[in-house]
């Protein structure tokens, strides 16, 4: 295999059932070159949190997390992120989980998941104490030190949210799948919080039963330890999902139905099943006109950070609604055309006591679709310029793009002549003939009054040219009876 950022081969061994990504994952987080061995690159984590000691009131016959930690890496359900793998001491150390790999034919695994929660949270906590003193750049001068418990240990996300509700037979952008992964974001936020001084969250009513008992049960069981609090979240693109071969990463759904290599994802093998179809099925309904599963609305994801969002301490970034939006209802490559017979206005003005007339035409519904800009007295270079510029707005508003984006690139534009605006008592003063134009767009069209610029006095003393073009009183003699030496030679 190969890593993405490296040209050189690398020879990667791992596991027979994971696929090309884990490869190029294990790659990518691997600092030394050469080949590259998972047992080799796991064993020195492993190996540096069985060092660790134990902490203060764990029972004496309990066995290291590293055995434990290596299973469940090899199950693909809990990996390391980069600090850990790498052992970064400057960075916070954590573990990512895969949601997906806990749903069993009865259902969601809360006890085993909570099994993992934990563990990782005792790895994390053994971590910090053991390096606390190396992580910490502080001086123990006349500040007393913060205390340890104070501090966070390590950080615990969860990722493939979408493939985890598909297989307990719940649509991404659904209440029930709301609640569901509001519940087990909660449930791990309060192990993660279980016998520290932060209250754990409330964990809401959702398909998956017994969450709160079993949340009860873990705060009862830590119930007077004095742990170092683990912050919970969702998780961001990184390698580790590579490892963990995940579907999808974090909390974000999955907008197609098929893998890069052409096949069916898990998860819509999942959806399918549920709905009582085969892909076969699927695929005559499919050809038929027909839509077996519905696409994910733009805005689902939006509403599922929003319904996590106070359960847990980190979130990947939102997507912004507006492009959403915009990248849902604007029909690309898709000319709308202007009616045969148009309204509009004609405006006369003279800005710096340049003309300018200008043109408007309008759709059915009264919105601009169509501008001509024309400066007569003007340069030939100016008045194409001009026209070109119209016929690319017209072009732009046709397919879709908002007047409100042109005035706001356009106005107050310095281009050109300006000064004192003429025939128009709406405007008083403009930098340019663009600026006159769009502002006067904008108070027609978009029902904005943009107000005038402050105005630019010219300079009083004009610079000297460049060349002697002209010439002045203080010509020398010299100049003045420089042509009169010429002689013409036939």
């Amino acid at each position: 295999m190969t890593d993405p950022d490296d040209s050189a081969l690398r020879s990667v061994t791992l596991p027979a059932a994971w696929d090309d990504e884990a490869a190029q994952a294990l790659a990518q987080i691997t600092l030394n070159g050469g080949p590259v061995r998972l047992a080799a690159e796991a064993a020195r984590w492993v190996d540096t949190i069985d060092a660790c000691p134990p902490l203060p009131g764990t029972p004496a016959n309990t066995p290291s997390p590293g055995r434990s930690l290596s299973y469940l890496l090899l199950m693909q359900q809990m990996a390391p992120n980069t600090a850990l793998w790498q052992c970064q001491p400057d960075q916070t150390p954590g573990f990512t989980i895969r949601l997906s790999s806990f749903v069993q034919e009865t259902g969601f695994a809360a006890e085993h998941f909570v099994a993992c929660l934990r563990l990782a949270c005792d790895a994390l906590r053994r971590l910090h104490a053991a390096t606390r003193i190396e992580r910490t750049g502080e001086l123990p001068l006349f500040d007393l030190p913060a205390k340890p418990e104070d501090e966070a240990a390590g950080l615990v996300l969860l990722t493939d949210l979408d493939a985890c509700l598909a297989a307990l037979g719940l649509d991404y952008d659904s209440d029930d799948a709301r609640n569901a992964a509001c519940a087990m974001a909660a449930l791990t936020t309060t192990v993660a919080r279980a016998g520290t001084k932060l209250p754990p969250p409330s964990i809401p009513e959702s398909p998956l039963s017994g969450l709160r008992t079993l949340a009860s049960s873990v705060c009862a069981a830590e119930e007077g330890r004095h742990f170092c609090p683990i912050e919970t979240g969702f998780s961001s693109p990184a390698p580790t999902e590579g490892l963990l071969g995940v579907e999808t990463c974090g909390l974000a759904p999955a907008f197609s139905p098929l893998r890069e290599d052409g096949h069916l994802r898990a998860s819509t093998l999942a959806r399918l099943a549920c709905r009582g179809l085969t892909p076969e099925s699927a695929l005559a309904l499919a050809l038929a006109g027909e839509t077996p599963l519905p696409p994910v609305r733009p805005q689902a994801q939006a509403a599922m950070h929003a319904a996590v969002k106070n359960v847990v301490d980190f979130l990947p970034a939102v997507p912004e609604p507006d492009l959403a939006d915009l990248q849902a209802k604007l029909a690309r490559g898709v000319r709308r055309p202007l009616p045969m017979r148009q309204t509009g206005f004609t405006q006369r003005a003279a800005v710096g006591g340049h003309s300018l007339f200008m043109r408007t035409s309008e759709f059915e519904d009264g919105t601009l679709g169509e501008i001509s800009l024309t400066p007569p007295r003007e340069s030939p270079m100016a008045r194409g310029l001009m026209d070109c510029l119209g016929h690319a707005v017209s072009i732009g508003l046709q397919y879709g793009a908002p007047l409100e984006a042109f005035v706001e690139r356009f106005a107050y534009t310095r281009f050109g002549p300006a000064g004192t605006v003429e025939g128009d008592p709406s405007t008083a003063y403009a930098t340019s003939m663009l600026d006159y134009a769009f502002r006067t767009l904008s108070e027609a069209y978009l029902g904005e009054h943009m107000p005038d610029a402050p105005r630019v006095e010219p300079s009083s003393e004009d610079p000297a040219p460049m060349l002697p073009f002209g010439r002045g009183s203080g010509e020398s003699p010299e100049w003045k009876d420089r042509g009169r030496r010429l002689k013409l030679v036939s």
